[in-house]
């Protein structure tokens, strides 16, 4: 049996990463846990990042090698072919290499001292009456049991270590599959703006996007709720009435396939010696499906907290449940509202969509979206964009069709 750690963390991708330089930066001795033998391989998302949620988490400025491109505009494409545009002055977003945004995180970690042990699975929790003691870990086919006095669970959507310990894990009917795909060219787009197409019959449940790429290239995905992606993804690019034009010269270089939560946070992120943190606490936005920039800021808390914990020796729920109280307080009006938003978004046909991207855009929603929103609180930008009366005709449009 090897030497106690302070806290082990399970996964050494961003959000596992964060939470870990965040314990070592206030003095916690951290070890990270990576079931692979490299971080960030293999890459599951597109890596589209909000510029002010990187500010937020004193991330910026990013390596110029892992930004890929940055955007100041979005365009929205309904079923029928109706464009809706939201245009900023400057850009909003950006798209990262994830490989080497991973990376990034983990020499941030290292550098605060954080030791990574990669190609070494958890296998499960120590329980021992109802507190978490450590990790049983394997390793080129040896089995090890590691003591701790906190874990932080960054394992991902898998949630393996929860359900084998039989904590509450995310809502797997509220879960979608995503393909995502890299392509070598792309005609007819603007390099700095993401295209977003909604419909059915490409995406069930969910949306297809496009995410120009400085050199030409691109990268591209949807997630439905059921079918065969790669169906979905080869109508997408041969069958629709946009996108094919765009896509035509285009072949894939790399394809991925991953889930995407969108049921909003488990119901319980802290227990007697462990925290919860990123996709395996389903914290991750209903709407959109992004994960990075939400997880971060929970991760950041959960590493701060974990290390109080240790500073006080006291890792108890009681004390650990601060982190839940304040994650909430950051997130959670956020990812309340929008679950109910994705419920409505779920239950409009092709048809209603066609008509309100029609409206949106005949009554010019994009000047309050660029004077009000905020691509990282969506629902707090709604509730400030409620005063302007085009908004509330829209959201009315909106209610009225999601439950008739």
């Amino acid at each position: 049996m090897e030497k106690r750690h302070s806290i082990i963390v399970v996964g050494g991708s961003s959000c596992g990463s964060f939470s870990a330089f965040s314990a070592a930066k206030a003095g916690a001795d951290v070890v990270v846990f990576e079931e692979h033998k490299a971080v960030g391989m293999p890459s599951h998302c597109a890596g589209h990042l909000s510029l002010s949620g990187l500010k937020r988490l004193g991330l910026l400025p990013l390596p110029d090698k892992v930004v890929e491109n940055t955007f100041k505009s979005a365009v929205f494409y309904s079923p029928c072919g109706n464009e809706f545009w939201v245009r900023f002055s400057s850009p909003v977003t950006c798209v990262v290499d994830r490989e080497l945004f991973d990376k990034h995180m983990v020499d941030l970690a290292m550098k605060a001292g954080v030791e990574y042990r990669l190609g070494t699975r958890a296998e499960s929790l120590i329980l021992d009456n109802g507190s978490v003691k450590g990790i049983v870990i394997s390793r080129e086919g040896e089995k090890e049991t590691l003591p701790s006095s906190i874990v932080i669970d960054a394992e991902g959507v898998s949630s393996n270590l929860l359900k084998k310990a039989g904590y509450p894990t995310l809502n797997r009917s509220a879960v979608v599959n995503a393909v995502h795909a890299e392509v070598d060219n792309i005609n007819d787009v603007e390099s700095d703006t993401v295209e977003i197409y909604l419909g059915r019959k490409y995406a069930l449940g969910f949306y297809a996007w496009i995410i120009p790429k400085r050199d030409g290239s691109a990268k591209i995905g949807l997630a439905a709720k059921t079918g065969n992606l790669k169906e979905y993804l080869q109508r997408f690019m041969h069958n629709h009435p946009i996108a094919s034009k765009k896509l035509k010269k285009s072949k894939i270089v790399k394809k991925s396939f991953h889930p995407i939560t969108l049921g909003g946070a488990i119901s319980r992120t802290y227990h007697n010696g462990l925290l919860i943190v990123g996709d395996a606490a389903s914290q991750v936005k209903p709407t959109t499906g992004g994960g990075i920039i939400f997880g971060l800021m929970c991760s950041k808390i959960a590493g701060e907290v974990a290390a109080k914990a240790v500073m006080n020796k006291n890792y108890s729920a009681k004390l650990l449940s601060q982190y839940q109280y304040r994650w909430k307080k950051t997130i959670g009006f956020e990812l309340t509202a929008l679950r109910y938003l994705r419920l409505m978004l779920n239950r409009l046909s092709d048809n209603e969509f066609d008509e309100l991207i029609k409206l949106c855009s005949k009554l010019k929603l994009s000047k309050i979206l660029e004077e009000h929103g905020d691509p990282d609180f969506e629902g707090a930008s709604l509730i400030r964009m409620l005063r302007h009366p085009v908004t509330l005709v829209v959201s009315l449009y909106f209610l009225l069709s999601s439950v008739i």
